[in-house]
């Protein structure tokens, strides 16, 4: 790996100076350059840090004399199953579209308020599991030297400090392997660690019993309409003992300790206290070195995948919230880059594995019995944005939980095409829930839009092209898909007067226009975004038929339909127009900018294809930039995909550089505000965006490499056709590239006006230095 000193770092000294000693990192003290590290405890949420095994995390605030674990487990919802399509919905389908057809906007608005919206009377939310607090004596508020970290390569968040003479240490993990939170307390004096550790839930409802050295935790959360809990706590103590003291176990003069949480629900079936015991009992019988090196194993086999470079300024000699600081004051941080990215691919590792639900909004980690949004599902780009890393950054298996959740959906997607709209097929719209609704409810300015599924049926056919699974295409990609494109083939409608085939009722996600009367509007027949979204889909599911050899049929009848679906049209002004007609937009800086679809993560505007469309795309970016576009976290991520794909380099930094100003928290948590994860795996794609793309045919080296990142490296990047590839580049030029070949599938390869074509053979690596040149 390739390191290149920038100084002065100014900005950062000047932070630094106002800092007193103890809060300043003596350079013998650096810690690993991929954690962060913080020289306080957390005081709110937003500043403590996440571990998680996939199914089960905490936040950890790190306090000294009250340390606080906020737990969550991936299924505690409140909710159940429910059907609620409007019964007068389909009877007024034709009626709506007519009246858009017509122009008369705001009567069409009032009459699919009335019969098309749902009424959802059940409500369902994630919530937190509860609360882990350990108590210790006054001694510890002598605390110096204090740090706090959280270390993305061992996935271990630490608490250290010396108090009374005394150096303690906490580890903190969440273990995949064994199921389990592991806390580990230690200190260099023996019989020193003292402390009462308690259970708590917010509600006032939960259920606590303590026995021996366990505690148990239960609730049937939504007081009854959702799943019920149970977590376990057990202390495991070196020396001293452990007493009950009322709902609290007191751990008193012990060497060391080890504390094991476990937590399940019946959401997939079976008994919570069962289930929860089983992995307790599993986990107690391992020595805690045990427990560590399984976590790290598991854990460092797909973090290890990927490492990149961009220059090394020594900020990791910085605590991470003087880093932040500095950077939001005007540092150039490559260390901070390399962090906030590799931070990404933690997090998805963390909050995404095989068997589990897929990513909320928030990942796993929330707070309360209320977070915001619900920490739903939503599909109208947020659960798409969380998986827009997974393949590139050498994660693929993180990406089966929302494929799976996909399938999963297919019975009340069927359900709802039928009794809402009439159609064969699968149809969703903005958002669901662990019970998989798909029905659509609220105003239609933001329900109103059917292309929830067929937007998330991109990723099944990504994860083919990565991976080229002929099985898996076979019995979960390909069936999901033609389903989805059974409903886009069955929805379009003739427009009466181009003859083209359009998609309506439907919106522009969240977006309005005023209409020639100056009315402001959301509805039409045919918005932009759906026509993207719809030729994606049909064009991925014919590739899949010819692949498999099936529905040949049905193959003929969707590429019919392309040939008759409404075409991306560029208005008078030069910009991709967002509807099917050239409306006045009511916001335009509106944080969706759901016409450049096609650009990212679409692949349908590309510099081989159709530059003038290119060109199109660039002034609909700046008009939204310009009129205070990319205010929210997830919407300055996307930017920063948008320009990568321009290739627009500096644009692309500048919007990352953006993104970590205004939208990151001294977490690094993304923030809309408040919190969304989607803005930290959005923003993770798009530095891979910037390194290496493979969405137009070929696998283009260096596409968008911005001048402050002059010299570096990145290893384990993949690119469809099954290519993982390292790259060294040195005075902003690649030096050198690296190419796995998975699958044996011959590579075209671009370095800017550079081409060439290999034949490659399956598990040969081919080095290139200089054809490229």
């Amino acid at each position: 790996m390739i390191k290149k000193v920038y100084e002065p770092l100014a900005v950062l000294l000047i932070i630094l100076s106002t800092l007193s000693p103890s809060q300043a990192q003596q350079p013998n003290q650096k810690p690993g350059e991929l954690s962060l590290w913080y020289n306080q405890p957390a005081s709110e949420w937003n500043e403590a840090l996440p571990v998680g095994n996939g199914r089960l995390g905490a936040m950890v605030f790190g306090n000294v004399a009250s340390e606080r674990l906020q737990l969550n487990e991936e299924s505690v919802w409140v909710g159940k199953p429910a059907d609620f399509v409007n019964p007068k919905a389909k009877a007024s389908l034709p009626e709506v579209r007519a009246l858009l057809f017509a122009g008369k906007y705001a009567e069409a608005v009032k009459l699919a308020q009335d019969n098309m919206m749902g009424d959802k009377q059940v409500w369902s939310t994630y919530q937190t599991l509860g609360d882990l607090y350990l108590h210790f004596d006054s001694l510890h508020q002598q605390a110096k030297d204090y740090r706090r970290a959280l270390d993305l390569e061992t996935a271990v968040a630490t608490v250290q400090y010396r108090a009374g003479g005394v150096n303690f240490k906490r580890e903190i993990f969440s273990s995949a392997p064994d199921q389990v939170l592991v806390v580990r307390l230690t200190a260099d004096k023996a019989g020193a660690i003292s402390f009462d550790a308690s259970l708590d839930r917010p509600g006032g409802k939960a259920q606590f019993t303590s026995v021996g050295n366990e505690l148990t935790m239960g609730e049937h959360v939504g007081n009854g309409v959702g799943v019920i809990m149970n977590a376990r706590l057990r202390v495991l103590n070196q020396g001293g003992s452990v007493q009950v003291d009322g709902s609290k176990l007191k751990v008193s003069g012990a060497d060391a300790v080890t504390l094991l949480l476990s937590a399940a629900t019946n959401y997939g079936g079976g008994e919570p206290a069962k289930i929860s015991g089983t992995h307790m009992d599993a986990a107690v019988y391992k020595a805690y070195d045990s427990l560590k090196d399984s976590h790290l194993a598991d854990y460092q086999q797909y973090f290890k995948r990927v490492a990149l470079e961009l220059g090394n300024t020594d900020a990791s000699y910085f605590p991470t919230d003087t880093c932040l600081k500095a950077l939001q004051m005007g540092n150039t941080d490559p260390d901070l880059v390399e962090l906030y990215y590799q931070y990404g691919r933690y997090l998805l590792i963390s909050s995404s594995r095989p068997g589990s639900l897929p990513a909320n909004l928030q990942g796993i980690w929330a707070d309360g019995l209320t977070p915001p949004w619900s920490a739903d599902y939503h599909i109208n780009i947020n659960i798409q944005m969380n998986y827009w890393p997974a393949e590139v950054t050498n994660l693929s298996e993180m990406h089966m939980p929302f494929l799976q959740f996909l399938d999963k959906m297919r019975p009340d997607a069927r359900k709802t095409a039928r009794d809402m709209y009439g159609v064969k097929g699968t149809v969703a719209h903005f958002t669901t829930d662990p019970w998989f609704f798909t029905e659509t409810y609220g105003e239609p300015r933001w329900a109103m839009w059917p292309m929830g599924m067929a937007w998330s049926a991109q990723h099944l056919w990504e994860h083919y092209l990565f991976t080229e699974d002929r099985q898996y295409l076979k019995e979960l990609g390909y069936p999901v898909m033609k389903e989805a494109a059974e409903f886009a083939v069955n929805w379009l409608v003739e427009h009466p007067e181009t003859k083209q085939l359009v998609s309506g009722p439907s919106i522009s996600p969240e977006n309005t226009f005023k209409t020639k009367d100056g009315e402001v509007a959301t509805m039409v027949m045919g918005p932009t975004m759906d026509h993207m979204i719809i030729r994606d889909l049909l064009s991925n599911t014919i590739e899949a038929s010819k692949l498999l050899k099936q529905d040949a049929g049905f193959r003929r009848q969707m590429e019919k339909v392309l040939t008759r679906l409404a075409p991306t049209q560029v208005g008078s002004d030069g910009r991709i127009m967002e509807w099917t007609e050239e409306f006045e937009e009511n916001e335009p800086g509106h944080r969706h900018i759901s016409h450049l679809f096609a650009l990212h993560p679409g692949r349908q505007i590309t510099k081989q294809q159709n530059p003038e469309l290119l060109a199109a795309a660039r002034k609909t970016i700046d008009h939204r930039l310009a009129h205070g576009g990319g205010h929210t976290g997830w919407s300055r991520a996307w930017i920063i995909n948008f320009f990568a794909r321009l290739q627009d380099a500096e644009a692309a930094y500048e919007n990352l550089q953006e993104l970590l100003r205004k939208s990151t928290l001294p977490n690094l948590f993304d923030t809309h505000p408040p919190f969304q994860i989607d803005g930290n795996f959005g923003a993770t794609a798009g530095i891979t965006e910037m390194l290496l793309q493979s969405h137009a045919g070929e696998v283009e080296l260096l596409p968008a490499l911005p001048a402050a990142w002059p010299v570096g490296s990145v290893e384990g990047l993949v690119a469809r056709g099954g290519f993982e590839v390292d790259i060294e580049w040195e005075e902003g030029k690649l030096k050198q590239v690296n190419i796995l070949s998975r699958l044996g599938n011959p590579l075209q390869l671009r370095y800017k006006d550079k081409v060439i074509n290999l034949n490659t053979q399956k598990g040969q690596t081919y080095m290139l230095n200089g054809a490229l040149e």
